[in-house]
């Protein structure tokens, strides 16, 4: 069984996964859902304030979440998310950039409305070769509890 709400450890953190990006797919999602010139014209980043190609911060969030699910939500209680409360995309991801994903848990509380549920605050840190955070998310991720008494399925709602 995947991780439920009472492994989650306020104050852990854990890097899950990594992901490498590469130009052909910077420049295939942002083609698609981001096509701002610094994202899809090498000629045109290379004029932008960011003197070369990046990636969209769309597209390191969609990657974070990959890596979120194959690595921590698959096979647990997760129900979803109320919501992201804040993206903060600290520095340019760049074609050959490793993004390394880190989560931590800021605080879980057991919901009174709902006994056989938690809810989690988290940060993820999206942290380059370098060792500098490119992306940060603040978000709630709702988690089923273990056991017969709480009712929790395991499967996602």
């Amino acid at each position: 069984m995947g991780v439920s709400f009472e492994d989650l450890e306020v104050g852990a953190r854990k890097e899950i996964g990594a992901h490498t990006f590469t130009r052909e797919e910077i420049v295939e999602f942002a083609t698609r859902y981001d096509p701002q010139p610094f994202h899809v014209d090498e000629i045109a980043a290379h004029a932008s304030p960011y003197c070369g190609l990046i990636a969209s911060g769309w597209h390191t969030c969609s990657v974070l979440m990959s890596i979120f699910v194959h690595k921590m939500l698959e096979g647990s209680t997760s129900m979803g998310s109320p919501g992201v409360d804040e993206i903060r995309w600290v520095k340019p991801v760049r074609p050959g950039d490793t993004i390394h994903l880190f989560i931590s848990v800021l605080d879980k509380r057991v919901l009174a409305s709902r006994p056989d549920r938690g809810i989690a605050s988290m940060l993820w840190e999206g942290v380059n070769q370098a060792g500098e955070i490119a992306v940060s998310v603040r978000s709630k991720v709702i988690f089923g509890l273990r056991g017969e008494e709480s009712g929790a399925s395991g499967a996602p709602a």
